[in-house]
């Protein structure tokens, strides 16, 4: 049964809208992906542990819903847009995160904004996603999750940040934004 070990990545979900939220949830279990979803980025902050907790706990990313039950995120997807604080300021506190760092954080908006965009490439987003999202942009997750997980695998892994061209994979593209005008 090959799904079983693709049924153990799990998927923090981060959106306001509930459509959204639902529709990439749906696409997520699809994929065969365990799906966690929240509405806001306090939420997702507060499942993460990182209100505050990152110096108390030195244990993430397995992070527990409740005290008898611990959660492994393998990647998180966000909407760039919320009210309060943005995909991007979740985006860069999981980037600043000592235990954090390496978990692949996606973010998806509906405004096709290539400032916003490169920027959250830039500050490490393994991918940007224009919604509404498709089954073929989830396709395009498991070899960020397989790279996250073969990060967690290394024996003394460090986590420190490689130079910025050991980082880029050859499967992020921007083709989707190559003939627009940046202003």
């Amino acid at each position: 049964m090959g799904m079983a070990t693709e049924a153990q990545f799990h998927v923090l979900a981060v959106d306001d809208s509930l459509i959204d939220r639902k529709l990439i949830e749906k696409l997520l279990k699809t994929s065969s992906y365990q799906v966690t979803a929240v509405d806001s980025v306090s939420k997702a902050l507060e499942f993460l542990g990182l209100l505050g907790a990152e110096q108390k706990d030195p244990n993430p990313p397995f992070v527990s819903q409740n005290r008898n039950q611990e959660i492994e995120v393998n990647m998180i997807i966000t909407d760039y847009c919320m009210p309060g604080l943005t995909g991007y300021d979740l985006l860069r506190k999981i980037k600043e995160s000592t235990y954090l760092k390496d978990i692949p954080v996606v973010i998806m908006s509906s405004e096709n904004v290539p400032s916003r965009i490169n920027r959250c490439l830039e500050e490490g987003a393994e991918e940007f996603f224009l919604k509404p999202v498709q089954l073929s942009d989830v396709n395009k997750l498991r070899p960020h999750l397989m790279k996250g997980k073969a990060k967690e695998d290394e024996p003394n892994n460090n986590n420190k940040r490689k130079g910025m061209e050991e980082c880029l994979s050859p499967d992020r593209t921007r083709t989707r934004y190559s003939d627009m005008e940046v202003i």
